[in-house]
């Protein structure tokens, strides 16, 4: 049996939507393109058949990802009231140089640290498992250690 991927319900939103465009969108875009690759001559030694091949191994790749994923998928329900950091909190940092960060901690299938949600995977992600508001992290990273203050759980 598989193992269950607790995702927020956003990031599983997030990822059926993908899903979908893969599925209706991207796949008979390149579908398409292969064809008319195809259909102009010689393939045997044409690069650019070959970059859609592997464009196309790619998207069936994530898309069986994607389908792995929300087949396993279980919505975390996260307690509101929780003081302590865990899965699917928000949390605000103050790190040792005073600047503020507020992060959503998720699991590794929805992590985008541009959309400022870290895995609990990860370094800062770990360290912060279990704290509260008040207390102090220290993550040791490849530039050094950098000590997080947790500013509010929510």
């Amino acid at each position: 049996m598989a193992e269950t991927v607790w995702l927020t319900e956003e990031g599983k939103s997030r990822l059926e939507t993908e899903l979908q465009d893969l599925r209706a969108r991207r796949r008979p875009e390149l579908r398409a393109r292969i064809q008319e690759a195809t259909e102009s001559g010689d393939i045997s030694d044409n690069s650019e058949y070959e970059e859609l091949k592997d464009e196309w191994a790619a998207l069936e790749a994530r898309i069986h990802e994607l389908e792995q994923t929300l087949e396993n998928a279980a919505v975390i329900q996260r307690d509101d009231q929780a003081e302590t950091i865990g899965l699917g909190s928000t949390v605000t940092l103050r790190s040792d140089d005073g600047e503020e960060e507020t992060w959503v901690l998720v699991s590794p299938q929805e992590a985008h640290t541009g959309d400022g949600r870290i895995s609990t995977q990860s370094p800062v992600g770990q360290s912060l498992i279990g704290r509260r508001a008040g207390e102090s992290a220290t993550v040791r990273t490849p530039g050094g250690s950098m000590v997080y203050t947790v500013v509010s759980v929510a």
